[in-house]
């Protein structure tokens, strides 16, 4: 088993079924940028959102027809900024 077909094998599916290609297409566009791009000080812009967008909203739709219960909880994702702590 080659490394990419073992990180594979170990990546975890996404809520919907539908939607797991989606989040695998994501992942590696994801890690591609930040060991390429972003980790050598190149910050000019994450080439994944659109896929992050449609993964996104594909989750949202399995949730929904999975009538799993999510009131109450923050997400955090592209255009969102973290809670600033309040310590």
């Amino acid at each position: 088993m080659t490394s990419e077909s073992a990180a594979t094998a170990d990546a975890m599916n996404s809520v919907g079924e539908a939607c797991t290609d989606m989040k695998r297409e994501y992942d590696q566009c994801f890690n591609r940028w930040f060991a390429e791009k972003f980790l050598k000080g190149d910050c000019s812009g994450d080439p994944c959102t659109d896929l992050f967008k449609r993964y996104q909203q594909c989750v949202q739709k399995a949730i929904k027809e999975k009538e799993i219960p999510i009131e109450g909880l923050e997400f955090m994702g592209h255009g969102k900024e973290k809670p600033e702590s309040s310590s």
